[in-house]
């Protein structure tokens, strides 16, 4: 399932211009209840009881099979956000969720640690009742120890369902689409028009031949104005893009979907308009959970408001190129040196002087400017998904 945070961020910041728009305390006390949770950070809580200095926040899509506990849940996409000290840039770094790293033990989930892919340790922590708190917690912990020690002062969660109901609430979003994308979740039957999985997958979930009479959905290169349902599945590709990044071209994606969301959610077209932030509020408080790490959400606002869509840079793990080794037969990725390096800087909040000596490491938004036809030319007009 797609690694289908993201948005997290963006919420937070979204949340603070609602609240100068709208006024309230009366309005963060309703929503704040819904959005903010305690814990969730393990030995990885940032001390203190202020938000003054720089940030780190650790943003987790997770996929959880809702109502089926024991299924457990992973983290499909694993994001740190570093905010400097000056509070006017954030940073977002994805980690692989195939790094190969040391978990610590969790007591609450009777899990003994052990070297695993970083993205099982959502699961370890989820296990035995641990659910998300301890899930978020055991990873907060793992990527701290991956990152030297790196502490965060908040985090968040993401579910797929109320994600796609917070993009809906706000019209959409544009995105630039920088390499052809062709999807191996949605396709359209070329005798029946009928909506269907189009590809054949093997035992591990790799999508192998075309079934028959099926055109799959495929987004071309260009910027558009894109429904929920094209964003989310634009967003969870990776098995067939046409440069063959993979995860790194999923992560890419995740990282500009984020700015496109925020640039839309800030917007005065939604912002001012009563009815869109009534149902992106509601849509919010079903889809993220934000660790606060016991600072009012009031806080948060306050400190991350100024913060525009522009002042976001993303940027590439391992320079964006796998970088692969195989272990008793099982295929991790192994961060770079110049990543772990990162990992540094955004603990000793260095991130504009490394990033400033390592331009190849910001991934560039791309697309060439289209107008904003429909990416669907593929297939026929969709209805909205539920």
């Amino acid at each position: 399932m797609w690694a289908r945070l993201c948005l997290t961020f963006g919420s937070l910041l979204l949340l603070g211009s609602v609240g100068s728009l709208v006024g309230g305390e009366l309005l963060l006390a309703h929503f704040g209840d819904q959005v903010t949770h305690p814990g969730g950070l393990g030995s990885a809580a940032a001390t203190g009881h202020n938000i003054d200095g720089p940030l780190n926040l650790l943003l987790v899509g997770i996929d959880e099979r809702t109502g089926n506990a024991a299924m457990g849940a992973r983290a499909d996409s694993i994001i740190i956000a570093h905010v400097p000290a000056s509070h006017d840039m954030v940073y977002l770094t994805s980690i692989p969720r195939d790094t190969r790293v040391s978990i610590p033990p969790d007591r609450h989930s009777q899990y003994r640690g052990g070297t695993d892919k970083i993205n099982a340790a959502f699961e370890f922590g989820y296990r035995n009742g641990g659910g998300r708190d301890e899930g978020l917690a055991l990873l907060a912990e793992t990527v701290s120890n991956l990152a030297g020690g790196l502490t965060f002062n908040g985090a968040a969660i993401v579910n797929f369902d109320g994600f796609k109901d917070l993009v809906d609430a706000i019209g959409g979003v544009h995105m630039c689409v920088d390499e052809r994308t062709t999807s191996i979740h949605t396709g359209w039957n070329t005798r029946t028009g009928q909506e269907s999985e189009p590809y054949n997958f093997n035992a591990d979930g790799i999508p192998t031949t075309l079934k028959p009479n099926m055109r799959p959905q495929v987004y071309e290169p260009g910027c558009y104005d894109m429904a929920a349902w094209q964003a989310l599945d634009y967003v969870r590709q990776r098995d067939k893009l046409a440069n063959n990044d993979g995860d790194y071209g999923r992560q890419r994606h995740q990282q500009q979907f984020i700015k496109a969301m925020l640039s839309k959610a800030t917007s005065a077209g939604v912002i001012t308009n009563p009815q869109k932030v009534d149902h992106m509020l509601n849509a919010i408080g079903k889809a993220v959970s934000f660790y606060n790490n016991d600072i009012p959400l009031a806080d948060w606002i306050l400190t991350l408001h100024g913060i525009a869509p522009d002042r976001l840079v993303t940027l590439k793990a391992n320079g964006g190129r796998y970088n692969t080794e195989v272990v008793d037969g099982q295929s991790y990725e192994i961060l770079d040196a110049t990543t772990k390096a990162l990992l540094v800087a955004v603990d000793q909040d260095r991130v504009a002087e490394f990033v400033a000596a390592h331009p190849e490491l910001v991934n560039e938004s791309s697309g060439t400017p289209s107008g904003k036809p429909s990416p669907t030319g593929t297939g026929p007009s969709r209805r909205s998904r539920t």
